[in-house]
């Protein structure tokens, strides 16, 4: 017996040419992010019904199933996801188009989503983006604060543009572009009237002594910090709070003797403006430690909106100024 004939491969636009429609683009996006008809279907405002003859027409284009029911919804076939992806790459991909068209059409208008490590969101993105307020008033600026490894996850859904930090330690490098800034320089920060403040010559031995405030394990600032404590033959502190949230460390340095390994860009800004009425002071040792070099992280395979552009532009003439002042001051 002959074996059966092999599926004919569809040519490149086969789904074009057979009548694949925008909205049923819009429908399976929306399917895949709500897992149900009915739910995608007013997302999109239409029926019910009018949203399952949409995809029963697209199954009979594709030729195979794209999704199966279950009580609680639908769930994607294999093919229904890979569909489901392209939608939503295309989706985006036409937006983007639209946002640039719009952009070089009216001027300079649009919207940029910049991330940023705590650090340099005061040092550099701050300046920045006090500049561009005052330059461009119709950019709108998103800014999402977080860790790199957020950050990069953010990026790589394309819910950032770029952001200010590093490449996350067990990432793959290849999706990324980076312009290095530099090391990041920490301070020991505690309160103004804390007990080391009044000691003529404290040493990093005796800050042991007190609790300290560190990211939970695992964290780059905990491990800096750490480890910086190991190369000088000492123990790790025996008193920990873990805490990712800045303004709980803040809050509670300003009223414990803790201390806080912070970003000095940081533990600066609160200090030199007594920023929200603080009352805080960088403890003079421990003036070596640093996290590794950190910068302005893109994705390799992107070309920016012009609002995104000039936002660059002026982010990275700052951390070249900044860089050739700390060049020049060793």
């Amino acid at each position: 017996m002959p074996e059966p004939a092999l599926p004919e491969i569809a040519a490149a636009d086969g789904l074009v040419r057979r009548g694949l429609k925008f909205p049923q683009l819009r429908l399976l996006a929306a399917l895949r992010e709500h897992g149900q008809i009915g739910a995608a279907a007013r997302s999109l405002g239409m029926t019910q019904p009018a949203a399952s003859r949409l995809m029963a027409q697209l199954e009979a284009m594709v030729g195979t199933p794209l999704y199966v029911r279950h009580p609680r919804g639908v769930e994607l076939t294999e093919a229904g996801r890979i569909l489901a992806e392209q939608a939503s790459e295309t989706l985006k991909g036409l937006d983007r188009a639209y946002q640039t068209v719009s952009e070089l059409k009216g001027g300079v208008r649009g919207q940029v989503r910049v991330g940023s490590v705590t650090g340099p969101s005061l040092e550099h993105l701050l300046p920045v983006l006090r500049e561009v307020r005052l330059t461009y008033p119709d950019i709108e600026v998103t800014v999402q604060v977080d860790t790199s490894d957020r950050l990069a996850e953010a990026l790589l859904a394309d819910d950032l543009d770029f952001y200010i930090g590093r490449i996350p330690d067990m990432a793959d490098a290849r999706p990324f572009a980076v312009d290095v800034i530099g090391p990041e320089p920490i301070s020991l920060l505690v309160r103004l009237d804390h007990p080391l403040t009044r000691k003529e010559q404290p040493t990093l031995a005796d800050c042991l002594a007190f609790d300290w405030i560190l990211q939970p394990p695992g964290g780059l600032l905990r491990r800096t910090a750490e480890n910086h404590l190991l190369e000088r033959g000492l123990p790790m502190p025996p008193r920990v709070v873990s805490t990712t949230s800045m303004l709980f460390t803040l809050a509670l340095v300003n009223d414990t003797n803790a201390i806080a390994p912070i970003a000095h860009a940081v533990s600066q800004f609160f200090i030199q403006r007594a920023a929200l009425g603080s009352r805080l002071a960088i403890l003079p040792v421990a003036e070596s430690i640093a996290v590794r070099d950190f910068g302005i992280v893109s994705r390799a395979d992107t070309t920016h909106p012009p609002a995104t552009d000039r936002f660059l532009s002026l982010l990275r003439a700052r951390t070249r100024s900044a860089r050739a002042r700390a060049e020049n001051s060793r």
